[in-house]
């Protein structure tokens, strides 16, 4: 393990490194139950999407651990799934068949895009002080997660009405309680610098949850292991049309950016960008990323993405592919522990959850504030990242403002190529919503 993740050189050890896989494990094990709950919708089987969820989701992270050795983990995204669901197929009127053949063209694409370095470009052509603005604002973006998500359940892509108000919803056995049960738990584990505490506070909060009626304990331990009904179902015969060409760039360009702007943040958070701003092993990540949206399209699911739970790991100390590969396994042993897993109430998690929110916001004082030309977009990128619950819609307000500014003030000289190419993709998408 030393030699193969390189744990010296990261400054870690086995027991870091696991306790932060178990961790980030922890914060996004709820896809094991929302992805079933929201591709069900569309006809599909519930229990079959569930293995196709967690097959997808150990595979594509077990590929990040072993070609990148980095920390981050990946599962069919949320939002994307929304998408699938809700617009593609309930929206549009698609069959659940036409929209995985999208998802399985829009991995394919990306494959090659990954091997053509274009997707690592478009990283490398980031300004820095935007790169620095993304950590910060998905470190907004996961606090609003935990706050939302832990109080009333899954919120769509772009869709939250308002953040609830849990410190107005108190009562015995309401998750408002629970999760500031863990908030006091985990701060407190905190500042007495008690290594594991976002785990530690996950598992208690879990186990207080029982009491209070919120943590429900399974009863029984049924598996089902048929992929049959919904593995390599594509239908292609519509693929060509002109809505299915819209559904396919929007799948393409949220992943896109999401991904991107999850690397590079939980990157910075963790120390990892090189001197001159780049991720390192950048081009093995979106690998990953672009294998596993394949793979989970050939199993039966919707897009697969880098997850910004990962961050969750980072704070924990997770440095390499080691923290990966325990998140890996961990989603390959849901299969047969599923029950155990889905226990654990989103409650449990959000105040993980928010507190990661904290961490994620160290960048900001690195960001050159009276320097508006790198200050204003950097700002863009931080305000919407939870104001529109996306993370590419962060970045693109943010390179958008960043290219127009330097345009109007005599400096388009100082812009790379790449990033003006970008922007015009970033205005047409923002022309298509309207």
């Amino acid at each position: 393990m030393e030699k193969f993740f390189k744990l010296k050189e990261h400054n870690t050890n086995v027991k870091t490194e696991v306790l932060a896989g178990i961790t980030t494990f922890m914060t996004m094990a709820y896809i094991l139950a929302v992805n079933p709950s929201i591709l069900s919708a569309t006809g599909m089987n519930g229990n079959a999407v569930f293995l196709a969820t967690a097959i997808s989701a150990g595979i594509a992270t077990l590929v990040m651990a072993l070609i990148a050795n980095l920390p981050f983990a990946l599962a069919p995204g949320m939002g994307l799934n929304a998408l699938f669901a809700f617009t593609v197929v309930l929206g549009m009127g698609y069959s659940w068949e036409m929209a995985l053949a999208a998802v399985f063209i829009e991995g394919l694409i990306f494959i090659v895009l990954t091997f053509l370095n274009v997707r690592e470009a478009i990283i490398n052509c980031i300004p820095i002080g935007v790169k620095k603005a993304v950590s910060v604002g998905i470190g907004l973006f996961i606090a609003f997660i935990g706050l939302y998500n832990g109080g009333t359940g899954v919120v769509q892509l772009g869709t939250p009405q308002s953040v609830p108000l849990v410190l107005g919803k108190f009562s015995a056995n309401s998750p408002a309680l629970l999760i500031i049960i863990g908030l006091v738990l985990i701060s407190v584990l905190l500042i007495l610098k008690v290594h594991g505490a976002l785990l530690i506070g996950i598992i208690v909060s879990t186990l207080i949850g029982i009491p209070m009626g919120i943590t429900h304990v399974p009863t029984e331990w049924a598996l089902n292991f048929n992929l049959s009904e919904i593995a390599f179902k594509f239908d292609f015969s519509k693929i060509l049309s002109v809505d299915m060409l819209v559904v396919l760039f929007t799948f393409l360009f949220v992943d896109m950016f999401d991904t991107v702007g999850t690397l590079i943040g939980v990157s910075t958070k963790a120390g990892l960008l090189t001197s001159d701003g780049k991720v390192p092993n950048a081009k093995q990540a979106l690998l990953a990323d672009a294998i596993g949206t394949t793979v989970g399209a050939c199993l039966g699911t919707s897009t697969v993405t880098t997850y910004v739970e990962s961050a969750s790991g980072v704070s924990e100390g997770g440095r390499t592919g080691l923290t990966a590969f325990t998140t890996s396994i961990l989603f390959f042993l849901a299969i047969f522990l599923s029950p155990l897993f889905l226990m654990i109430p989103s409650a449990a998690t959000a105040p993980a959850l928010i507190l990661v929110g904290l961490f994620m916001m160290s960048p900001v004082k690195d960001i050159e504030w009276n320097n508006y030309l790198e200050s204003i977009p950097a700002f863009f990128t931080i305000l919407m990242m939870p104001l529109t619950y996306s993370i590419a819609e962060g970045i693109a307000f943010g390179m958008t403002s960043y290219v127009i500014l330097h345009l109007l003030t005599g400096k388009a000289k100082d812009v790379k190529i790449l990033s003006y190419i970008i922007t015009i993709f970033f205005i047409i998408d923002f022309i298509l919503k309207s």
